[in-house]
């Protein structure tokens, strides 16, 4: 009687979720989506793979600490997707690594990635199809290319991370795609 309660509370529990779970609006997003859920678990492993103890390590004087590539990387995703992706006038503002935990920059990367997600989730067509212009580079591309500037942006910054780790003689996550 146990297993077959157990079989029908998980049947159940994966018909509610099939039948409550959002799809992205466009087919662009849905080809997107799982790109950007993959590069952000990764990014999620790099950050809980450097021990709390080497948060604060960093190869030379001009480079960022670990931390700070972390807080970077979650404050610059939620921004540029803001200002290219869904087309407001937000200005950088990175918030001082030093006075976080890892478990609270982990929870800064997980708030920041939900947020683009929930963009990718819910944009329409016609806003993916609309142009910006990129502040640095001062190319005019589509909100939809912006996506993979946002996550070129963290895989940048991810890189440098994972190379943090192996400097202090830690294997990092494996690469999956």
């Amino acid at each position: 009687m146990l297993k077959k309660t157990s079989l029908l509370i998980c049947f159940l529990g994966v018909f509610a979720f099939s039948q409550n779970s959002q799809k992205p609006k466009t087919d662009f997003t849905m080809m997107y989506l799982p790109v950007w859920q993959e590069a952000t678990a990764h990014c999620l492993a790099v950050a809980k793979a450097m021990p709390d103890s080497l948060y604060t390590y960093k190869p030379n004087v001009v480079s960022k600490t670990f931390a700070e590539q972390m807080v970077h990387i979650a404050a610059a995703s939620e921004l540029l997707t803001k200002r290219y992706v869904e087309g407001q006038e937000v200005k950088p503002s990175t918030p001082d690594a030093s006075l976080f935990s890892k478990a609270e920059i982990i929870k800064m990367l997980e708030h920041s990635f939900d947020y683009t997600t929930e963009v990718i989730m819910n944009i329409d067509q016609k806003k993916l199809d609309e142009r910006c212009t990129m502040y640095h580079s001062g190319n005019t591309v589509s909100r939809a290319f912006a996506l993979f500037y946002v996550q070129d942006h963290m895989a940048n910054h991810r890189a440098k991370a994972n190379l943090y780790i192996r400097m202090n003689d830690i294997d990092p996550p494996e690469y999956t795609w």
